[in-house]
């Protein structure tokens, strides 16, 4: 009874208390928030009929940021949006994402934004809200374990250039969701988000601190990354024989190594990657001794420098450390390139570069957050991207286009508070403000992003990353037909080449004479064919033939897998007769370039004219074959050759022919070979490199 007595005070104390605030907890703060649009008597935060509770719950925030009331922004996006974007099917998610990129224009004025925990949920939550904007959509229960898909992503995080871009938004979302499901969390958006942060302060800090000062400031550089300190792994400079240890560091202009000395560093060395010195930068092998050994290097080569530099990045194993190096180096270079490419001037130029500089932050982000998972750097930079993709020039030409039509200049500055907001890189790096663009034409532009719409950057990123997975499911069964074995691999192109060899011998059949009738036939009908001029129209047939052949089989093929080619395996060889396999076709190339080396050296010998009977012949026949190509029409030289090529073992010349190729071969053994002479490279001239 004491116990019961202990448990109903203890019961009746917590009660008293409100100690059962884990239950209320259960309601979030968006409960609570649509439930104080219904007792709003102002109107600031009054409810939308067309849009579901966690839209209104956004649009009532975005209002408070602008301090308008939802009505009034409503009726603005109602005078400023096109009609297109404002039929009954799109109306929500339009109105919504209006909201969502003006409060996010006005959030990111404001300094530090990024580390601001209410600023990350906004952004979240904008996601969250994109995906059932409507009020006719299911309510969604919103929660810590919420997540967000790619398309909210995509059209959320890019309106704001220091968490996403148009180019790689995909990529990324990709890499943030990898150990997700494909779902993004607010988890791991969030410590993107404080990554991001902390690269940021990291970038500020290096370049105020940095001893380099003297080199960048008639150019204003930022420092992006420094490795090879004192307290990390360093750097190794290799330039001919000689080797260095030392610091490198990237800025958005160049790259400098400056080499250890006993406690300090040596005058940095300044290599260019803004000016057009036709650099080449590009993974390097390196070891010791001038071995080829190890994948950990970069070389870095210009006019600029007479002899490549190779910067070498240790580690126990793989090659990440260089990879992420290689990428950055390579998004810097290419950026400038695009800038000369295009003559991108004033603003616009250091927005592009301010664009890779944003890219190369966002890749040291994702790096911090998963340190664990191998990141493909590239897939992350957009000038990187841009390269590798199909169409990626076609994304730089419309990204370039979009730089030089948006035209910012002071005036729009001046006017930056006015209407709808863009926001751009050069500004988010600069003070994390806002620059401004209006719009005349009904269409509401912020950043690269159209609400309700696609930009025509947007439209050719899809196109071009659409394709990119035609090629990826191509390489991929390219990767899944590759055999291992010389053996092997002679037999699938013996089985491939099949249909050729059959061609092959039955035309060698033909040219033999060996069936006097079906070879008469085939040259009669050949030199009807090229007599008449019909040989165009032949070509034509034997195309369309093929085209036709294509379409009936992928009509009648179609959803049914290609038919497999089937090999028969060779069998097995032991590691000594493959090593065996391996000397005799090594041989039998060494042959085949000797002998091509022979036929190289006896045609400078007759072009030289050197003395002998076979010179004398080859200037007569090559007289004569001028002339009969000057006085004799094209069509007559086609019918010849074929006629003398088709009908050397016909029974009336088969004894001639024999008899001529017995006088060629005479001839070509008679004729010299033009002398060679090697010359060794001594060691000291393998020093001096």
């Amino acid at each position: 009874m004491a116990m019961m007595s202990k448990t109903k005070d203890l019961f009746e104390g917590i009660m008293r208390e409100g100690s059962f605030k884990w239950a209320i907890s259960r309601r979030t703060s968006f409960d609570e928030e649509f439930e104080e649009m219904g007792r709003s008597p102002s109107g600031k935060r009054k409810s939308i009929p067309e849009l579901s509770p966690i839209a209104n719950v956004i649009v009532g925030r975005c209002s408070k940021i602008l301090n308008v009331s939802t009505e009034e922004l409503q009726r603005n996006f109602n005078l400023e949006a096109s009609e297109t974007i404002k039929i009954p099917s799109v109306y929500a998610r339009n109105f919504l994402e209006y909201c969502c990129f003006r409060a996010l224009a006005a959030s990111t004025q404001v300094t530090g934004h990024l580390a601001d925990l209410k600023f990350r949920r906004l952004t979240f939550d904008m996601m969250l809200a994109w995906e059932a904007p409507a009020a006719s959509q299911a309510s969604i229960k919103v929660d810590r374990d919420s997540t967000v898909g790619i398309e909210a992503f995509s059209r959320i995080a890019p309106a704001i250039p220091i968490i996403a871009d148009v180019i790689t938004c995909s990529n990324l979302f990709d890499v943030l969701t990898h150990s997700t499901g494909g779902r993004l969390s607010f988890t791991v958006y969030d410590k993107y988000l404080g990554g991001l942060d902390r690269s940021i302060k990291k970038m500020k800090t290096q370049t105020e601190s940095s001893l380099l000062s003297a080199f960048r400031s008639h150019r204003g550089e930022r420092i992006l990354e420094m490795d090879g300190t004192l307290t990390t792994q360093p750097v190794l400079e290799h330039v001919g024989i000689s080797t260095w240890p030392g610091r490198l560091t990237l800025t958005d202009h160049a790259l400098y190594f400056e080499a250890l000395k006993v406690v300090t560093y040596d005058k940095a060395k300044v290599y260019d990657l803004a000016d057009d010195l036709k650099q080449v930068i590009r993974p390097e092998l390196t070891g010791p001794w001038g071995s080829r050994l190890f994948d950990k290097a970069v070389m870095y080569k210009s006019t600029s420098l007479s002899e490549p530099v190779i910067m070498e990045f240790p580690e126990l194993t793989g090659h990440s450390r260089r990879d992420y190096w290689l990428a950055i180096i390579r998004e810097i270079l290419y950026a400038h390139r695009f800038i000369r490419k295009f003559r991108i001037v004033g603003v616009e130029r250091e927005e592009t570069l301010s664009k890779a500089v944003l890219g190369i932050l966002r890749l040291q982000a994702v790096q911090d957050l998963v340190s664990s998972l191998p990141v493909k750097c590239e897939a992350l930079l957009m000038f990187n991207l841009s390269d590798e993709l199909p169409g990626g020039d076609l994304i730089l030409e419309t990204l370039a286009s979009m730089a030089l039509s948006r035209g910012w200049d002071q005036t729009n500055n001046s006017n930056s508070r006015n209407g709808m907001h863009s926001i751009s890189a050069l500004t988010i790096l600069s003070n994390l403000g806002v620059m401004s663009q209006g719009s005349d034409d009904g269409k509401l532009l912020v950043g690269e992003i159209l609400v309700g719409e696609m930009t025509s950057l947007e439209r050719v990123v899809n196109e071009s990353r659409n394709n990119y997975k035609m090629v990826e499911k191509a390489q991929a069964t390219v990767d899944g037909v590759k055999e291992d074995g010389l053996d092997t691999n002679l037999a699938v192109l013996k089985e491939l080449l099949c249909p050729m060899v059959v061609l092959g011998k039955k035309l060698t059949f033909l040219a033999s004479w060996e069936d006097p009738f079906k070879s008469f036939v085939f040259c009669s009908l050949s030199s009807f064919i090229i007599f008449r001029g019909w040989l165009g129209y032949v070509l034509a047939a034997a195309l369309l033939f093929v085209a036709i052949f294509m379409l009936l089989t992928r009509y009648c093929n179609q959803g049914r897998p290609i038919d497999q080619v089937k090999v028969v395996a060779p069998p097995p060889m032991n590691t000594m007769e493959q090593l065996l396999a391996v000397q005799n076709a090594i041989s039998q190339v060494e042959e085949f370039v000797q002998d091509a080396n022979i036929v190289l050296l006896k045609i400078r010998a007759l072009l030289l004219a050197a003395p002998s009977q076979a010179t004398d012949r080859a200037i007569l026949a090559l007289v004569l074959l001028a002339l009969i190509t000057a006085f004799l029409p094209i069509k007559w030289l086609i019918l010849l050759t074929f006629l003398e090529t088709f009908t050397r073992y016909s029974p009336p010349r088969r004894l001639s022919t024999e008899r001529w190729t017995r006088r060629m071969r005479e001839w070509w053994f008679s004729i010299p070979a033009a002398p060679v002479v090697l010359n060794r490279e001594s060691k000291e001239d393998k020093k001096r490199k």
